[in-house]
């Protein structure tokens, strides 16, 4: 059974979405402050963590920071503030996603369903589980693992992602729009900064290699060379 941990301090919204996500059939842990919810984290192993960013004690982003030290769990955060600063500190600490409160729980439930079909071991075609290989980067779409002349990379899930439809698209250049409907899927309504933030990431763990180029007003081009 798929597992999501709820953390957040506010009983009403805790229930709210616990009574989304049950019926759904996913087995749902809840934590109230930053440690119980670190501590869940580690005792239950969930498959995506449902993070506010306002909490009492260690807050969101010292928690999500703890976490991206341990482990690449999807993380969508919550968020009552409106600031965009505040919403790309989170994406920058490791965030995959967010949702501005007030929010839909429709539409945060599918959030979380869109990142948990993403995220679920040779779902697809077999078409889709194939090997992307160029002269530096290689990329099991498969075993969702990217590489750098033989080097292991360290993605996050939305991060392979944004690489996988880049690579696929090589020497085509996708706009934010496109990648925000190839990765977050069209139900997506957040800022397009996301998309930038993440491929800050990306590209510090590929390494020195110029392997994704910004196309100044346009978007982002994977340039690798076949081979």
């Amino acid at each position: 059974m798929t597992k999501i941990l709820v953390i957040d301090d506010e009983p009403s919204i805790v229930n709210l979405v616990t009574a989304y996500l049950k019926p759904e059939g996913y087995e749902v842990y809840t934590a109230t402050d930053g440690n119980a919810g670190l501590k869940a984290a580690r005792a239950y192993k969930p498959d995506l963590i449902v993070l506010d960013l306002m909490l009492p004690g260690m807050d969101g982003i010292a928690v999500l920071s703890q976490l991206r030290r341990e482990s690449n769990v999807y993380v969508i955060l919550l968020t009552a503030k409106a600031e965009e600063t505040d919403k790309i500190v989170g994406l920058s600490v490791g965030a995959d996603d967010y949702v501005t409160k007030p929010f839909s729980p429709r539409e945060l439930i599918a959030r979380i369903k869109a990142a948990l079909r993403r995220l679920q071991p040779g779902t697809g075609t077999m078409s889709e589980n194939i090997v992307l290989a160029f002269r530096h980067v290689r990329i099991d779409t498969g075993a969702r693992q990217a590489s750098v002349d033989e080097r292991l990379v360290d993605l996050t899930a939305v991060e392979f992602d944004l690489l996988k439809t880049l690579a696929e698209n090589r020497g085509r250049v996708q706009s934010r729009e496109q990648l925000l409907e190839s990765v977050w899927g069209g139900t997506y309504y957040g800022e397009m900064r996301v998309v930038d933030v993440h491929l800050g990431h990306i590209r510090q763990k590929l390494g020195t290699g110029n392997y994704i180029a910004t196309v100044r007003g346009v978007g982002y081009r994977f340039e690798d060379e076949s081979i």
